[in-house]
């Protein structure tokens, strides 16, 4: 008698349990459940050699996303190791960063992916490994803050664009100088006056996040912005 009552609570336990699960995923669909099925749909569609944008927050990249007139402040590139996605990104210093604690970084957590145009054509296993071989000799260099166009020190988007440019022969946009940006904005010139003092490098080669992200040559792939 005790045990059919033992089992007939099991069971009970059981039906209630599963009618709550059942109810959550009804009508609370952003549950821990759900989002991470929604997560790792979403990290699915993303390749190797795509580039990521986000928002960081810093006086710097604020300086940075008003003189590029852009939303954009920080970027890396997308790159797959042993199976697992990482950003491979110029910050102090140049590293490879899971791609979910790149994403926690950003400003709100909001991110673009963008990939070449043709990428299933030209990015092919051997292309993406010379990309690979060739950002290598960056790993562990330190971030370059006056952004010059050297391979000493790097900057994020000096970054992607080499990559591209010497690993697949692929120019993703024009070099600008720094004089081609708006400069006038008292936070930017405060900026560079920490920088550079009075003697800004206006003719300096550049390239900014919103170069890479105005491409003719990509398109967008995800857009939680």
């Amino acid at each position: 008698m005790k045990k059919t009552k033992y089992i007939f609570l099991i069971v009970s336990f059981l039906i209630s349990f599963s009618c709550a699960l059942y109810v959550t995923l009804l009508f609370f669909p952003m549950n821990s459940f759900s989002k991470s099925k929604q997560e790792n749909s979403v990290l699915a569609k993303i390749q190797d050699g795509d580039i990521i944008f986000q928002t960081s927050e810093s006086s710097q990249c604020e300086a940075v996303r008003i003189a590029t007139r852009s939303k954009f402040s920080h970027c890396g590139i997308i790159f797959t190791v042993n199976g697992k996605q990482f950003v491979f990104e110029a910050v102090q210093p140049v590293k490879l960063t899971p791609l979910d604690k790149w994403i926690e970084h950003g400003k709100d957590g909001k991110y673009v992916v963008k990939r070449l145009k043709n990428a299933t054509a030209v990015l092919d296993s051997k292309t993406l490994e010379k990309m690979k071989n060739y950002g290598n000799q960056f790993m562990g260099k330190q971030y370059d803050a006056y952004f010059e166009w050297t391979d000493t020190k790097i900057y994020c988007s000096e970054l992607v664009w080499k990559i591209y440019k010497n690993g697949a022969d692929i120019e993703l946009c024009n070099l600008q100088e720094l004089k081609d940006f708006n400069l006038v904005d008292e936070r930017v010139q405060k900026v560079l006056k920490e920088r550079y003092g009075n003697a800004i490098p206006l003719e300096e080669k550049v390239v900014s996040p919103s170069n890479l992200s105005d491409s003719k040559l990509l398109i967008t792939v995800l857009d939680n912005y």
